[in-house]
């Protein structure tokens, strides 16, 4: 049993309503920092459960969970004479239909958002009883906060049913390696996840001996001696005060026992070894056995490639058959498991599936080796050059112009070879904001033919930037006059270049032929040149359009 697709309202960054259709099997959620990967996995983690942060949502309901835009617009309001309505947390989750399974049969009905009545699921809200008498006064005197004490959530059946989460027939275990969180030397994430695996009659048997170290240890000789002195020394009762170890508990095992690797406590393990032995655990652990939907957070996280290779064979071992949803910075983790189980996430709430793009787009990235894989997914915004030495002129003239780095602005200058189309059908899948730095060829209505579906405006987050002149001539019938190199040429002068190449060329001709020879060399040197350099029209525009 697996969810066909989720809806979020209201939840951390989403301000309105986030829809997401999953895949029944593996499903890669990759995006920047803040697009959204780590709320789809808590709130669905949180629909199904109750759960977040690792604890009951009774003990973690507060504030921070809303949307800040959203708790703003309402707080704003009430100062209004027309103030909106409590914000709420919705969280839908859709269930695939599994023909003959009769248990999902009570969870079918309309009470959705689409109104669909043969649908399956449940709806998870955080909601306020705005009849509440005491709400009411609250709001005759408004704070600067929201009024989380008049909140409760709840779980119903698209079948308007209430239901608790023991009720909900799928289960999701959440997996986040990266997690450290220790008590007393005691990881508590992996002593759950070690409950978890023993028997109960383990646990017993643990319990037990762990309580008979209790007379050993107040039978201890200093022990004795120091319980005498704080008798003798602190009268403050006629009852006997002494020290002890805390045994008598239920769990007090859990807590006072370390877990070791090859002899060494678990923290001071290194945090690779502690990301891969976590992660296998929680695998192993009977709650993630019985779960049918599995959320992983960044698996990547401290390892290397051979590691992370190892635990990804692992995870694809221990994970067949069941949903998986995994979020992930690393384009060796969409590789290894498969980029048609790819979801891209951008930073307005926009989303596509790898598979949903058109074919030859999909197959070229499929082929595509390495970082720039994912990098044009991963960044805000970009620059999308053709080659190294383009890309180098252009972080030398954004640093001219900006007096930064385009990466301190969180652009990305990406050689692409020939392939801008490519490149530029995800940019605009995704709404990314995307510059193209191209030579005319000589051809320019040729250009425009090629990039007819982004060119002059058509798609406003593309900006197509060239040199809009023919400037072929005669005098070198073999060169291309209309290329970058050129243009450097002719926006500065003979005598700039030689100071910034340190030669003697006597002409403009040998200046192209060296540029020709040597791109990777002269545009190092203008990328490290310390004086006055000018840049063509064309470039200094599209580092506008991106810098927007």
């Amino acid at each position: 049993m697996s969810l066909r697709k989720v809806k979020i309202e209201n939840f951390k960054i989403f301000d309105g309503t986030f829809e997401l259709e999953l895949n029944s099997g593996l499903n890669i959620l990759v995006g920047d920092n803040e697009v959204g990967k780590s709320t789809i996995l808590e709130a669905i983690h949180l629909a199904l459960t109750g759960m977040i942060n690792g604890r009951y949502l009774n003990t973690e309901l507060t504030q921070y969970l809303f949307n800040n835009a959203v708790v703003k617009r309402y707080l704003d309001s009430l100062s209004t004479s027309d103030p909106l309505e409590a914000p709420r947390i919705k969280i839908e989750l859709f269930f695939n239909d599994v023909e003959g399974n009769n248990s999902l049969k009570t969870f079918m009905g309309g009470i959705n958002t689409e109104k669909d009545k043969d649908a399956f699921g449940i709806l998870f809200v955080i909601e306020i009883d705005d009849s509440n008498i005491e709400y009411k006064e609250f709001l005759d005197i408004p704070e600067n906060t929201l009024p989380i004490e008049f909140y409760d959530y709840k779980w119903y059946t698209f079948a308007d049913a209430l239901v608790t989460a023991k009720n909900i027939p799928i289960k999701s275990a959440l997996i986040d390696s990266s997690l450290f969180r220790y008590q007393n030397g005691s990881d508590i994430y992996i002593s759950r996840i070690v409950r978890q695996i023993l028997e109960p009659n383990d646990i017993l048997k643990m319990s037990q001996a762990h309580r008979t170290m209790r007379d050993y240890f107040m039978a201890n000789d200093a022990v004795r001696e120091i319980n005498q002195k704080i008798l003798s020394a602190a009268p403050i009762t006629d009852k006997t005060i002494s020290l002890s170890a805390e045994f008598l508990s239920k769990n007090a095992w859990e807590n006072g026992l370390i877990t070791y690797v090859n002899k060494v406590p678990f923290q001071y393990v290194g945090k690779g070894e502690q990301c891969v032995i976590k992660t296998k655990l929680a695998l192993a652990s009977k709650k993630a056995q019985n779960a049918s939907v599995l959320l992983m957070e960044e698996p990547e996280n401290h390892l290397t490639h051979a590691r992370l290779n190892q635990l990804l064979e692992n995870i694809e071992s221990d994970t067949k058959n069941r949903q998986v949803i995994i979020s992930t910075h690393s384009s060796f983790v969409a590789n290894k498991l498969g980029f048609d189980n790819l979801i891209l996430l951008n930073h307005n709430g926009k989303h596509a599936k790898f598979k949903d793009l058109n074919e030859e787009t999909s197959s070229f990235f499929k082929k595509l080796p390495g970082y720039d894989t994912l990098r044009l997914v991963l960044c805000q915004k970009a620059i999308l050059v053709e080659g190294p030495s383009d890309e180098l002129i252009i972080q030398k003239a954004y640093l001219r112009i900006k007096s930064k780095l385009p990466i301190q602005d969180g652009i990305e200058v990406i050689s692409v070879g020939t392939s801008f189309l490519r490149f530029l059908h995800v940019a605009e899948y995704l709404d990314i904001r995307v510059a193209v730095v191209t030579d005319n060829d000589g051809d320019i209505d040729k250009l425009k033919r090629k990039y007819y579906q982004y060119i002059d405006g058509k798609i406003a987050n593309i900006y197509i930037s060239y040199d809009n002149q023919n400037r072929s001539e005669i005098e070198m019938p073999k060169y291309n006059y209309n290329t970058l190199e050129n243009l450097i040429l002719i926006t500065n002068d003979l005598k700039t270049l030689n100071e910034i190449f340190k030669t003697k060329l006597t002409s403009d001709n040998a200046m192209r032929y060296h540029m020709l020879n040597n791109k990777t060399d002269c545009a190092l040197s203008i990328l490290n040149w310390e004086g006055s350099i000018n840049f063509p029209t064309y470039i200094i525009e599209a580092i506008n359009f991106v810098s927007k």
